[in-house]
């Protein structure tokens, strides 16, 4: 049986409709968007938020929370499945994307955060988006969630 590991990711979105990518700490040129694991009696929208916070450093009242969609699915390469698996017990993530609109006069996001997940971060249009910033294990989901959330085709 296939199992998955519940994770959230966030697509924040400031006031001229930029979205925020975030580069990174260890693969420089990959981008994505601020997401984790869901702890162990955490909600959705808990994880959301520490994630958030973790590693954008962004508080949960800096943002609204506008739409949410569950269930894209992917699994690790079998490179990584075996590893991932004595880590987490999974073959797999099972994501919830949260789209979230930054409020006028929130902080500036802050990607050197004690996790150090990231790199560097920008605000770029949905369009702008380009796929082969992810491995490719990874592409379907964001080009659903692109055209889901932002009816971009890429």
């Amino acid at each position: 049986m296939v199992r998955y590991r519940p994770n959230v990711a966030a697509l924040i979105v400031n006031s001229d409709g930029n979205l925020l990518i975030c580069e990174r700490w260890t693969i420089p040129g990959a981008w994505q968007f601020p997401q984790g694991g869901v702890d162990t009696g955490e909600s959705l929208e808990q994880a959301l938020y520490r994630e958030v916070r973790e590693e954008v450093g962004l508080q949960a009242k800096d943002y609204d929370v506008v739409a949410r969609r569950e269930g894209y699915r992917y699994l690790y390469p079998p490179e990584a499945r075996g590893k991932k698996l004595r880590k987490h017990g999974n073959h797999g993530q099972e994501q919830t994307y949260f789209l979230c609109h930054l409020k006028p006069g929130a902080p500036q996001v802050n990607v050197k955060q004690k996790q150090r997940e990231f790199r560097a971060y920008r605000w770029i249009q949905p369009i702008e988006f380009d796929l082969d910033w992810l491995p490719p294990f990874k592409r379907d989901i964001y080009r659903e969630v692109m055209r889901d959330f932002f009816q971009v085709e890429l």
